[in-house]
């Protein structure tokens, strides 16, 4: 038992140095170890990293204790971090910016409105009977007779949300008004073309449209640094279009008996016929339309979002009703040679004669989106 003893106390003395020495030096690797000048440096010992530091350190008044652990002073980095989606990285490290990416992040429910102007107009109106016996008779777009524009403000109220940071959806109304008949077009004569003048025809578009926006920033970056975001869009919906009545008129003088033949013709005889109005009735369609629209994306304060846009609408077809009321004086032979206008006109009523055309438009315009 006293044997137990004595071998106890002898291990503690020969282990008492080394124990003493390392128990304010916990395993770390790469610290850096401070001790007086002049000490003899730590022999490698199992426990101890090969790759430590040693620092030599001259004892004075403000050193508070030997053997003591220095932490190593971190490298600081100073100045403006680079801004989103930057490729600048310091340490091995890329830094963003999220207040300018949650800036123009579309977020929650928004409400949009939007106005614009219709810097093309495409599409023409056409006779679609042109091709029916004595057509002729009834003046009309023969030839395709390009639209009237005057001053086409579209407006668009929308409603929608974000789906994620990329896409968003919304469900707008779109108006067009402005638009209208040509004011003159070619109808056909028999053996060639005249041109008939349009009084009426004002047409308006109002089209309901599911659409969906795709932040395209991903591909381009950001524009202007970070403060413009790229988008594009398409949607597709009903348009309800509609022409107001409108009535053609053509002047021409058309001659049933020639002028030699006069003389010899009875009183009373059909000679000619003169001033043609054909009063064609409006109509209402449902047409399919569609749209893709390209812009970029601005933050203003309030939670508002700007959309500068150019947009591309289908707006599908407009058509009359297929009703045409035709109006025409009738010149009449006097017996000597002569003629003069009957006391009467001439009323004629067509059936299923309808006009079309297709309309679309390229606008340019303005939203503004208040984010809940």
């Amino acid at each position: 038992m006293k044997f137990i003893r004595i071998s106890a106390i002898l291990a503690g003395i020969v282990m008492a140095p080394h124990m003493g020495a390392d128990a304010a030096y916990p395993v770390y690797p790469n610290r850096q170890v401070a001790y007086p000048s002049g000490a003899v440096a730590y022999p490698t010992a199992v426990g101890y990293p090969q790759n430590r530091a040693v620092v030599q350190q001259t004892p004075n008044a403000t050193s508070a204790a030997t053997n003591s652990v220095v932490a190593s002073s971190p490298t600081r980095i100073t100045g403006a971090l680079p801004r989103i989606g930057s490729t600048s990285s310091t340490a091995g490290r890329q830094y963003y910016q999220p207040a300018d990416y949650d800036r123009l992040a579309d977020s929650g429910l928004y409400v949009g409105l939007s106005v614009g102007y219709s810097a093309a107009v495409m599409g023409s109106m056409s006779a679609d009977y042109a091709g029916e016996q004595n057509a002729w008779f009834v003046p009309g777009a023969f030839q395709d007779a390009d639209f009237d524009a005057d001053g086409v403000i579209p407006l668009q109220v929308s409603v929608g949300a974000a789906i994620n940071n990329d896409f968003r959806a919304d469900f707008s109304y779109l108006r067009y008004s402005g638009l209208s008949y040509p004011g003159s077009v070619q109808t056909y004569t028999g053996d060639g073309y005249t041109t008939a003048t349009v009084d009426g025809g004002a047409i308006t578009a109002n089209a309901t449209m599911l659409n969906v926006y795709y932040n395209i920033d991903a591909y381009t970056g950001y524009l202007a640094g970070g403060s413009l975001r790229p988008y594009i869009g398409l949607g597709a919906g009903i348009s309800l279009n509609t022409i107001a009545d409108y009535v053609v008129y053509d002047g021409t003088l058309y001659a049933e008996v020639p002028d030699a033949d006069l003389p010899n013709v009875p009183a009373g005889t059909l000679t000619a016929v003169k001033d043609i109005y054909a009063y064609h009735n409006g109509g209402t369609v449902e047409q399919f339309a569609f749209m893709l629209e390209g812009g970029i994306t601005t933050s203003l304060d309030g939670g508002i979002k700007m959309d500068f846009f150019v947009r591309y609408a289908n707006l599908g077809k407009v058509k009359t009703s297929g009703s045409i009321i035709l109006s025409q004086t009738e010149l009449l032979a006097d017996g000597q040679g002569g003629e003069y206008e009957a006391p009467y006109d001439s009323v004629f009523h067509y059936t299923n004669w309808t006009e079309s055309g297709r309309i679309g438009m390229v606008d340019v315009g303005v939203r503004l989106r208040l984010q809940f």
